[in-house]
């Protein structure tokens, strides 16, 4: 009895020793399997990291108006009787563009002509009657009140008559024409845009915390989507003295010279304003920083590699990013000039992976991108 309860316990311990020594080689190669996994090579594309200078610069946009525009209308009715000018023509100061009929004015004009030169006369002969004394001083009152009277309704008629011709208040470029010969008016009926264009003005927006960066004849640049290719260059000349409280912004203008008159007004306008003097920074392309809530990070290249042999591993270096610039962020801490720094695949990446860098398809790292149309 006991001789087989010895054969049963020993039969027991060799399944059970069994089982666990199988599990322990399994376990083992699975280990053996994570580890290999761990240690395989990563492809990522790398660059080194270079420095150059930089300017500090804020970037707003803005609209571009001109320096004296108008929409040109007449204060009265009538219908148009004369039109002195072609769209799109050069009008100088003062040059009439448009008449109204007044015959109607013209000749109730010329009647209180008349009546005025008749008290005139009146009044003149009066004041020689009274230094004779044949009449009276109140006679005399009488004439002169008359006089100035009939003055004051032949200016107020010359006005009227002189409302019936439109000119130009500025020297400017004139829009299209928007009325034809025989056409009636209403008073303000707009006739054609008149604007001012050389130089031009650029309004835009900054927020309050760069007040203290702003000043009157600071240079800026602007460019417009017209004229992808050119940098139209002013200087600022006017700045709001309130922040608007809504949006806690303050108006700046600037003037750019626009001699060849590319600039309209109403177009929309980037606009650089350079701040502070050029610092010399370490750039990377801003797809080589990960930004996290503990920081951002980059991951450098090392190669530890002996006896001649080349064995690229990584690590995680926590940065600080200034400026950013197209497509490159300035890196004010954490990389040094010629560092070799991982550009693409960091998601794959840990402290001592090894990797392989591959640089056939690279991030870009253009400092001045442009929006190309396929």
């Amino acid at each position: 009895m006991i001789k087989r309860m010895l054969i049963m316990l020993v039969l027991v311990g060799a399944v059970l020793g069994g089982l666990f020594g199988f599990k322990g080689f399994v376990n083992g190669k699975i280990k053996e399997a994570m580890a290999g996994m761990a240690n395989t090579p990563q492809t990522i594309s790398a660059a080194k990291a270079t420095s150059s200078d930089w300017q500090p610069t804020i970037d707003a946009v803005g609209s571009l108006r001109a320096v004296r525009g108008a929409d040109l209308s007449l204060e009265v009715p009538g219908v148009v009787e004369e039109i002195l000018f072609n769209s799109g023509d050069e009008a100088q100061a003062g040059q009439v563009l448009l008449r109204l009929r007044a015959e109607d004015e013209i000749a109730k004009l010329q009647s209180l002509e008349a009546t005025a030169q008749l008290a005139q006369i009146t009044y003149d002969r009066d004041v020689k009657q009274f230094k004779a004394q044949a009449i009276s001083q109140a006679v005399v009152d009488n004439d002169e009140a008359n006089l100035r009277n009939a003055k004051a309704q032949v200016a107020q008629q010359k006005a009227i008559v002189d409302k019936k011709t439109l000119r130009a208040p500025f020297a400017g470029k004139l829009g299209l024409r928007q009325v034809d010969l025989g056409q009636f008016l209403s008073a303000g009926t707009v006739i054609a845009t008149l604007q001012s264009l050389d130089p031009i003005f650029v309004d835009f927006l900054l927020p309050q915390q760069a007040v203290a960066q702003l000043s009157v004849g600071a240079k800026v640049e602007a460019k417009v989507d017209a004229f992808p290719d050119r940098v139209f260059t002013g200087t600022i000349t006017a700045i709001n003295p309130k922040i608007e409280t809504a949006s806690r912004n303050v108006q700046v203008r600037a003037t750019l010279p626009n001699a060849d008159q590319k600039l309209l007004p109403g177009m929309f306008a980037t606009v650089q304003l350079e701040t502070g003097s050029a610092q010399h920074l370490v750039t990377l392309p801003q797809t080589a920083v990960s930004y996290n809530p503990y920081g951002s990070l980059v991951y450098l290249v090392d190669d530890k590699g002996a006896d001649g042999k080349s064995q690229l591993t990584v690590r995680q270096v926590l940065v600080t990013t200034g400026a950013t610039r197209g497509d490159q962020v300035a890196i004010l801490k954490g990389v040094a000039d010629g560092d070799m720094v991982v550009t693409s695949g960091q998601v794959k990446l840990r402290n001592g992976v090894p990797v392989l860098i591959d640089n056939k398809v690279v991030p870009k790292n253009d400092p001045a991108p442009k929006i190309v149309d396929h």
